[in-house]
């Protein structure tokens, strides 16, 4: 499996963006997929993840603003971003979980490469 992700940019505070990822190589339908980030000088960090079945959770700091979606069809996973701050700001990765959703990014089996999300104050 591959991971692509892709949508980031730089972005001033109140902004969105939409990132995307799509898989190729096997379907991702049976996978929980999550959104991981890393800031410079921090750990990764779960941000949102939606399990096979459509459930979804969130990083606290980021309800309200990042909404998370999937097409299984086109195996597929979104993040919108929207109200975006500075504090936002990192490397966006997505992933893949064979056995579930996990906010623990070691317990996933495929990532993508990165997509860097700045936002300006």
């Amino acid at each position: 499996v591959q991971l692509q992700a892709s949508g980031g940019g730089l972005v001033q505070a109140g902004g969105s963006l939409r990132l995307s990822c799509v898989a190729s190589g096997r379907t991702l339908s049976r996978y929980g997929m999550g959104w991981f980030r890393k800031a410079p000088g921090k750990e990764r960090e779960f941000v949102a993840g939606v399990t096979w079945s459509g459930s979804k959770s969130y990083l606290e700091s980021v309800k309200g603003r990042f909404i998370i979606s999937r097409d299984n069809a086109k195996s597929a996973v979104d993040l919108q971003m929207n109200n975006l701050k500075p504090g936002d700001t990192a490397v966006y990765y997505c992933a893949a979980d064979l056995y579930g959703l996990s906010y623990d990014d070691y317990d996933y089996d495929y990532w993508g490469q990165g997509t860097l999300v700045t936002v300006s104050s």
